[in-house]
Order: structure tokens, then sequence, then C-alpha cells
């Protein structure tokens, strides 16, 4: 009888982890895909249904790096920055203000709603107020770290 107690005893135990486990992955699963660099955005992007569009360079004097232009779903104001590694990158991105107002020293004065978003070793810098834009960027990159 001991050992029956036992055995049932494993079992459900072994059952609870189980389930724990599958909760686990079910929840993983349900997070943003995080990217690394910038053929990771726009094959996140691209999966997600998104059209893109590689546009020029650019320059911003507050990050240590140039960027590019790119446009989803025929929406421009996107900028990717990638960097050499992510310890460069989340070091521009410390400089950047909750509001995006500032970034370092300089006071930006933007045309529409700014959008700071990081992961792996890249900033994405969205400016507007697309819904769509700003979903397929969360769901990429995750939750913005700065802007309004």
């Amino acid at each position: 009888m001991k050992r029956f107690l036992w055995l049932l005893l494993f079992g459900a135990l072994t059952y609870t982890i189980s389930s724990c486990n599958a909760s686990a992955t079910a929840t993983a699963s349900n997070e943003p895909s995080v990217v690394q660099d910038e053929a990771d955005l726009l094959a996140a992007l691209q999966s997600a249904g998104a059209t893109t569009e590689l546009g020029d360079s650019i320059t911003q004097d507050f990050f240590s790096v140039d960027g590019r232009l790119i446009t989803i779903n025929g929406t421009d104001g996107i900028q990717v920055f990638e960097y050499e590694n992510a310890e460069a990158m989340e070091s521009d991105a410390a400089q950047v203000a909750p509001d995006g107002g500032s970034i370092g020293t300089s006071m930006v004065t933007w045309m529409d709603a700014p959008h700071f978003y990081k992961a792996g070793r890249m900033i994405v810098l969205y400016i507007g107020k697309n819904e769509t834009v700003l979903g397929l960027l969360e769901k990429a990159m995750g939750k913005q770290f700065a802007g309004r």
C-alpha cells in the first residue's frame, strides 16, 4: 500500500510539472520575437505580412552610428540604427529621455510622435502614429523604451 501511495504521489508530481512546462511554453510563444539586426527586423516584418522597402542612409547627430530609412506598408518615418554590438547600442539608448524629447544634450522637436525601440544590437526610431506600424514594430522588437 505504501508503494502505491508513492507511485500515485510521483505521478501527480510529474503531471503538475509537465503542465507548468506546457503553460510556460505557451506564454513564451506569445512574447514578441526579438530581432538582432536589420535583416532580422525585415524578415520579422515580412513574416507578419508587412511590405518593406529599404531607403537611403540617414545620420542623426545624437547616435554614434548611421542609420537606414525603411518604409513599412507605405509608411515612411522609420529609421534603423544597427550597432557593432549590444553594448554600443545600449550606450546610445541610455541617452534617450523617456519621452524622446532629448537625447544626450540634444533637445529634439519632432514633426510627430517619436517611438524608440531597441532589440539585439539596434535601435529603431519611428516618427508617426500609424497603429499598424506601431503594432508591427512592437511585435518584432518588444515595447518601446522611449517616446510618446
